[in-house]
């Protein structure tokens, strides 16, 4: 890739299966240079491969599609250009799109109700006086609590997640739901109030009651538990959130996720167990849980405890891809720089679906057949959307949407390496080599480091080897421990231990890609963000065998991080060691970068978001200053209005600006010549 071709990464979201399994739509978007926003709109797809994909909407960028019941309708969020997004219909043969919403901070996807006469969906709903045109004359905010804020959302106290639920007209398409002109109101009804963000929604059978996922319990100032919840959406009913785990009762769960069965006997719940101080998440496996229901004098409660159906030590799923099936649930399991989709029974049968070199991130079911479809993602591909039979196995692809990002040649395929750490650990990674026809080797290699550090690169096409690649570099990047899909020893092995095991690794990863005669073992670079960002500075205190490095939004001074971080409150304290006294302060000490920024010789460019509220800019600032006074090479550069995601979600046009400042930097420090 070269930094242009950020424009061809057409990326599917979550599909929405009809009910009789004989067509998908899912909305595709991509970076658009041009208007530097994310563009895209809905499509219309066969399940029989009989026709291509149609287009089903127009809009600026049109996503989260959701078909009624009956398939004859399509709910989905619709952005203007600039604008927040608010929630639509239109017919699923196509028509003029329906506004159903005028949320002043935007509305989330929405959720139909079983018999399709009503919608659910959360939106943000500031305090007054809050978020007008002059934030500058807003009243202080009083703050008392920890959590407080996020990055990518801002402050949360003053704009609180609620549930609306509106009705859908017998026949929407007769006229607008929010009338146009000068005073309009929408008719959506706000279900909850109160001091608590309302995450996950799906209706329960009946269509009275909704189930979410809150953190409602006393102490959720002071841990990271949330429960999953039930909600009488009934006009004049209490639409307390009623939970259905529950921390104040000493439930350890942290639910992500959580899905009625079909005949709303019980609910699937994805959630981590956060142990008995309810903020021990480091490297906790997100399980499968079942949990009974029963009817109670106030509606559906749990009937038992639930149980457990997945392994915690060895199994850990994504949070992003679960479904119901007849007989069970679908979920995507991460596995090795993969995350496969299965389906799991009632009985506690794994059946697999979608496995292989693959990533799906996002699945529905139909409720009137056996399939159920996906968006997969590869080694050449950004995402495409399958159809799988759940009683067969067979797989369909639908789409190719990358195929024009092929086309240019400028994509290369990863090759798997192993390597063994000097304690004799198994260590897993790939490297992509550019084309040998145009660079001559050996070519200059570029150690990548993920962030996280409970995450995991995958084979998955990733725009950033990509783009080093097709400049003439070699980029090795693998799963050191302290990453995500290797097990939960693997993912714990670096608590109170940073830059210890996780540094062996990554390191006998790249020397085994080295031995490799193709690759130089003279011209090494290193980068990485966040936790990656950490290890590429903490790897220049220890060694200079590296000739540059690019440290981005990084995680540099565990001290300062506690104050400055939206996670700081929790996440040093968890990872590298709690406690004031001298012994746990030196601890601390030990693991952090910049206690030994002293040591290092090797040139730096340090890339940060003035608007990262995850690894804050003070800590990207800091490291330069310390580099730059004691005479290292060191450059900054600072992205106005952008937060941790910069290099996944920020403007199309930064992000193509930042590309253009690491090859520019690595053109410099390690210049490539091509034949």
């Amino acid at each position: 890739m070269i930094p242009a071709d950020l424009s061809l990464l057409h990326a599917p979201g979550t599909p929405a299966l009809a009910p009789d399994g004989s067509f998908v739509v899912v909305a595709r978007t991509a970076p658009d240079l041009e208007s530097d926003e994310y563009t895209g709109q809905l499509w219309r797809v066969p399940t029989d491969g009989s026709t291509p994909p149609v287009r089903l909407t127009r809009g600026h960028r049109d996503t989260d599609p959701r078909l009624s019941p009956d398939g004859r309708w399509v709910a989905f969020l619709r952005a203007e250009p600039k604008g927040r997004p608010q929630l639509h219909l239109v017919e699923s043969a196509g028509g003029e799109p329906v506004r159903l919403t005028d949320a002043p901070l935007g509305a989330g996807p929405a959720r139909w109700s079983p018999d399709g006469s009503a919608l659910a969906f959360l939106a943000r709903v500031p305090e007054e006086g809050r978020y007008g045109d002059d934030a500058s004359a807003e009243r202080p905010r009083h703050i008392t609590e920890l959590p407080y804020r996020g990055d990518g959302v801002g402050f949360t106290r003053d704009k609180r997640r609620r549930l609306f639920v509106v009705d859908v007209p017998a026949d929407p398409a007769a006229r607008s739901v929010v009338p146009e002109g000068e005073g309009a109101t929408p008719i959506a009804r706000e279900v909850t109030a109160g001091d608590v963000d309302v995450e996950q929604i799906a209706w329960l059978p009946g269509g009275r009651y909704v189930l979410a996922v809150a953190a409602r319990h006393a102490a959720r100032d002071s841990d990271l538990r949330a429960d999953a919840a039930v909600v009488d959406t009934a006009p004049g009913a209490n639409h307390a959130l009623r939970p259905l785990t529950d921390a104040d009762a000493g439930s350890t769960l942290a639910v992500a996720a959580a899905l009625p069965t079909r005949d709303g006997s019980a609910v699937w719940l994805l959630a981590q167990d956060m142990g008995e101080s309810g903020r021990d998440f480091v490297a906790r496996q997100t399980g499968l849980y079942r949990l009974a229901l029963r009817t109670g004098s106030a509606g559906p409660e749990a009937a038992a405890a639930p149980e457990r159906l997945t392994d915690a030590e060895a199994v850990d799923l994504d949070p992003g891809t679960f479904a119901v099936t007849a007989d069970g649930v679908l979920v995507g399991v991460q596995e090795r720089g993969t995350v496969v989709l299965r389906e799991v029974a009632t009985d506690g049968t794994v059946h697999d679906l979608v496995t292989g070199a693959v990533v799906a991130h996002g699945v529905d079911a139909a409720t009137g057949a056996p399939l159920a479809a996906a968006t997969v993602a590869g080694p050449t591909t950004a995402g495409d959307v399958h159809v799988v039979d759940l009683g067969t196995g067979a797989t369909r692809v639908l789409t190719d949407w990358s195929a024009p990002l092929r086309a240019t040649g400028r994509v290369r395929e990863p090759r798997e390496v192993t390597a063994t750490a000097p304690d004799g650990y198994p260590v897993h990674g790939w490297v992509v080599t550019p084309d040998p026809e145009r660079y001559p080797d050996p070519h200059p290699t570029l150690l990548m480091i993920h962030g996280g550090p409970y995450a995991q690169y995958t084979v998955a096409l990733f725009d950033e080897v990509q783009t080093l690649a097709e400049a003439g570099y070699a980029v090795v990047y693998g799963n050191p421990r302290g990453s995500a899909g290797y097990g939960s020893a693997h993912g714990s092995a670096i608590r109170h231990a940073f830059g210890t095991v996780d540094t062996d690794d990554v390191l006998a990863l790249l020397d085994a890609a080295l031995e490799d005669p193709a690759l130089d073992d003279e011209r090494v670079g290193v980068l990485g963000g966040s936790y990656g960002g950490y290890l590429t500075a903490w790897l220049t205190t220890r060694t200079d065998r590296f000739r540059g490095a690019v440290v981005e939004r990084g995680f540099l001074d565990p001290v300062s991080f506690v104050g400055s971080s939206d996670i700081g409150w929790f996440f040093g304290l968890e990872y590298l060691g709690d406690g004031d006294d001298e012994a746990s302060r030196a601890a601390v000490a030990a693991q952090s970068p910049m206690a030994h920024v002293a040591r290092v010789t090797t040139p730096t460019l340090v890339i940060h978001s003035e608007q990262d509220w995850r690894c804050p800019v003070e800590q990207g600032q800091r490291w330069f200053v310390e580099l730059k006074r004691r005479g290292v090479p060191a450059e900054l550069l600072l992205f106005p209005g952008e937060g941790h995601e910069l290099t996944r979600s920020g403007r199309p046009q930064h992000r193509l600006v930042r590309f253009e400042h690491v090859l520019s930097w690595w053109d410099r420090i390690l210049p490539v010549t091509a034949s």
